[in-house]
């Protein structure tokens, strides 16, 4: 028996490895006897911030994540792939369908058993009875005094920020075109009917896109640096992740910063003036009914009357109606290279492992990911085996390296980038090029990874189940 706490992305992939080794498991989720201030459903696997899983090619780092993370039977990945919505070179889902795929598929497994409570403290954990603490950045705060009096020094946070999401049929059509930067789509789907802002057809674009001339974008940076944020405790010492800044930190750091970030024009061409914009803010669809767009890259932490205010100085959000405003949360993690090994298991309780957000790596594959491996090692604990890690060559690999060996005194959750990756010997002239190779070698090397052991039946089991 293998027990979980918390039913995340960590959570919910680890318990699915466990049980697809034929091991039981017992899934614990306080949701919804407790909720916290992100969560809207009780459903596991629930996405609280973007719908987007990033990048898709192999060209980029977390798409080769994402592949490995398939071939090994990867419930998170399936799941993803069958409720995606468009979004140009980008894995993106329709955030509830998601959450009530894999919230069905772990319910339906016989050797998982889902209990809906608060665990307050961390159990008791042995190599036969292993414990995997995936209860990610919103840990509640009795699990976070013992996460802390286990790490043995003050507990690491940050804090994130949430996009805001809007409805469709509130977008003036007539402001805003559909396009996907430099023409890229992912896929095809229904055509829209009428002019609702309905999914791409196959002439069009992933992305609703709002340009702004030079003078409505120095009006909304203005507006941006000189709104009311909301309060804070502890403030002054916030430490954002690098990769997920509210929109009015990245103003206040430059006129044109947004320019170069969230609000980049790069790629796309105004088909009212034939010119690229001077700047542009785009819409993901949010759900495979195209109901609701977010704002892609406008997490934040203003106030929300001045949200509602500032937001809709973009251009065709004039009259924009909110499903969900833009908010702030303390994400909680623990500095992994002085607690963990490359195993998921903490380096002074082997039986214990922590994974997912909260054990220090950054976004929603690299959480699904962590609890991926850190349930096959449970699970091999369990059975008597050996836990393993992937070769250093892989993502997965890469990952697990990091966040146990990364300097422990400067010490930030990371996302998966192939700078983490050993280079290839002898790799090829041009960035996409290395990049290839180096995904040849990493998917080349868990095969063989897979084959030594066990665990290259576990993609078989878990394939079977579908």
């Amino acid at each position: 028996m293998v027990r979980i706490v918390g039913g995340g992305l960590a959570g919910s992939e680890a318990a699915w490895q466990i049980a697809s080794r034929g091991v039981p498991v017992s899934l614990h989720e306080m949701r919804p006897v407790r909720s916290t201030a992100a969560h809207r459903t009780d459903r596991l696997a629930e996405l609280v911030c973007s719908n987007s899983f990033r990048g898709a090619s192999l060209e980029n780092a977390v798409g080769l994540l994402k592949e490995e993370m398939r071939r090994l039977g990867s419930l998170v990945m399936r799941v993803g792939d069958e409720t995606r919505v468009p979004a140009g070179s980008a894995l993106a889902v329709d955030r509830e369908r998601f959450a009530k795929g894999v919230t069905e598929a772990l319910e339906a497994e016989p050797l998982i058993t889902i209990r809906r409570e608060e665990v307050r403290r961390i159990p008791e954990a042995s190599n036969r009875e292993p414990v995997i603490v995936a209860t990610g950045p919103l840990t509640s705060p009795d699990l976070a005094a013992e996460l802390t009096a286990l790490v043995g020094r003050e507990q690491l946070y940050f804090f994130d920020a949430i996009s805001p999401i809007v409805h469709a049929d509130s977008i003036d059509r007539s402001k805003v075109f559909r396009a996907s930067r430099r023409g890229r789509k992912e896929r095809a789907a229904e055509p829209r009917v009428g002019r609702t802002c309905g999914a791409a057809s196959e002439e069009e674009g992933d992305y609703l896109n709002c340009p702004l001339t030079a003078a409505e974008y120095e009006r909304f940076h203005a507006a941006l640096t000189t709104a009311e944020l909301a309060e804070l405790h502890d403030f002054d010492r916030t430490p954002f992740f690098e990769g997920c800044l509210p929109i009015e930190v990245m103003a206040h750091r430059g006129v044109d910063t947004l320019r170069f970030g969230p609000m980049k024009p790069v790629g796309l061409t105004d088909p009212a003036t034939g010119r690229q914009p001077y700047a542009v803010v785009q819409l993901r669809q949010d759900d495979l009914a195209a109901d609701h767009f977010s704002l892609v890259g406008f997490q934040t932490q203003l106030r929300w009357p001045e949200q509602r205010r500032v937001l809709r100085m973009i251009p065709g959000l004039e009259q924009a109606e909110f499903v969900r405003l833009g908010t702030i949360h303390r994400n909680t993690y623990v500095n992994a290279p002085s607690v963990l090994a490359p195993t998921w298991q903490t380096r002074n309780r082997p039986g214990l492992f922590i994974a997912g957000q909260v054990s220090g790596v950054e976004g929603y594959v690299e959480s699904a990911a962590s609890g991926l491996v850190a349930g096959l090692n449970a699970a091999a604990l369990a059975a008597g085996e050996e836990p393993r890690v992937p070769p250093r060559t892989t993502a997965l690999g890469a990952l697990a390296h990091y966040v146990s060996h990364a300097d422990p005194s400067h010490y930030q959750p990371t996302n998966i980038a192939f700078g983490l990756i050993p280079t290839v010997a002898d790799a090829p002239r041009g960035r996409q090029a290395r990049r290839r190779a180096a995904a040849q070698r990493a998917l080349a090397d868990l095969a063989a990874w897979c084959d030594a052991e066990p665990v290259a039946a576990v993609g078989a089991r878990a394939d079977a189940r579908t």
